[in-house]
């Protein structure tokens, strides 16, 4: 097969991609044409192999499901096995996102700096798994505060009420995983 119809064949296989991270989000097309800027009629066309990708319709697609513009045209893996981060800030935190896919269940890394605001405590759907790599971590449970080190983990039931952050003596750096309803972590231990 030749580049060029390497390159058709990849751009084929677009709509599909698209249309099932769409189903995977549960997002619908009205919702999605919202959220994105793009007519409904547009994306029911590239779903379905009638319009072919573009830059200008695939970014806000990236950014609507969360998942990098490789990910949606289907890029070959490249020889360079590192994976390649990308950290951002979401109130304060460096969030490093450690899965890709826009369901099931999400890992990130969190460095928390040492002056958080109040806790505001908040509740959503889910359940989450929290672990300190390093500093101390401060976290409401409800009407509980705890304090966790190093090599210490919680998990919860995000719909009790709750906050975590530093607890203001340094920066924090912690693992959370998270959940949707129905779906934990499942911890074994063995027995010797």
């Amino acid at each position: 097969m030749d580049d060029t119809s390497t390159i058709i064949a990849a751009l084929d296989r677009v709509g599909p991609r698209l249309k099932r991270i769409r189903a995977q989000s549960g997002v619908t097309l009205t919702d999605l044409a919202e959220r994105t800027g793009i007519s409904k009629s547009t994306l029911s066309r590239l779903e379905n192999g009638q319009r072919r990708p573009s830059l200008e319709l695939l970014l806000p697609l990236s950014q609507v499901y969360r998942v990098p513009l490789d990910d949606l045209v289907g890029a070959p893996d490249v020889a360079d096995p590192r994976i390649r981060l990308k950290p951002r800030r979401v109130h304060g935190r460096t969030v490093i996102p450690l899965t890709r896919q826009p369901n099931g269940v999400q890992a990130w890394k969190m460095i928390i700096p040492p002056s958080q605001s109040t806790p505001s405590l908040r509740t959503h759907d889910g359940y989450e798994w929290l672990y300190v790599l390093s500093g101390r971590m401060r976290l409401i449970l409800g009407d509980r505060d705890f304090v966790f080190g190093v090599g210490e983990a919680a998990e919860f039931d995000t719909q009790v009420p709750h906050w975590f952050g530093s607890t203001g003596e340094g920066a924090a750096e912690v693992l959370s995983i998270f959940g949707r309803p129905g779906e934990r972590i499942h911890v074994h231990t063995r027995s010797d």
